[in-house]
């Protein structure tokens, strides 16, 4: 089974894709394949700390008010 995605994108994009790889000397499926890439990364960091402030709401206790009275 080929793994085969369909997508379009705007003339305006493809302009830019071809001006940018005729810059930069790059092949438009490696800026392609780098600039997805970094989208993912992005997103991952977006949805780490999206659910890093949700388990944070689990409490209105401060960092210091949580631990002020633990005796350790």
């Amino acid at each position: 089974m080929a793994n085969e995605l369909k997508f379009e994108l705007s003339e305006e994009m493809i302009e830019q894709v071809v001006s940018y790889s005729d810059f930069l000397h790059k092949e438009p499926s490696v800026m392609m394949d780098e600039a997805l890439t970094q989208y993912f990364i992005n997103e991952e960091k977006k949805l780490l700390e999206k659910r890093l402030g949700e388990k944070n709401h689990e409490t209105n206790l401060g960092f210091d008010e949580f631990w002020e009275d633990v005796d350790l």
